[in-house]
């Protein structure tokens, strides 16, 4: 025979774990300082600006004119 469970407790240990993940992901977007997420912002701009000048299939309408 299993083990009797309080299904009040496991309900209240669901709702505890997934409010500690929400609350893990909201320190990771809300906790980095102001001037880091700027860098990292910059950082990825310049990366995808390279990205973008590197592509070999580019518009025509970019010709001497």
């Amino acid at each position: 025979m299993g083990t009797i469970v309080n299904l009040n407790q496991v309900r209240k240990a669901r709702a505890k774990a997934a409010a500690s993940k929400e609350a893990d992901n909201n320190r990771v977007q809300h906790g980095t300082p102001k001037s880091l997420r700027k860098k990292n912002a910059a950082e990825r701009k310049k990366v995808e600006k390279e990205i973008a000048s590197k592509k070999l299939d580019q518009t025509l309408d970019q010709t001497d004119e």
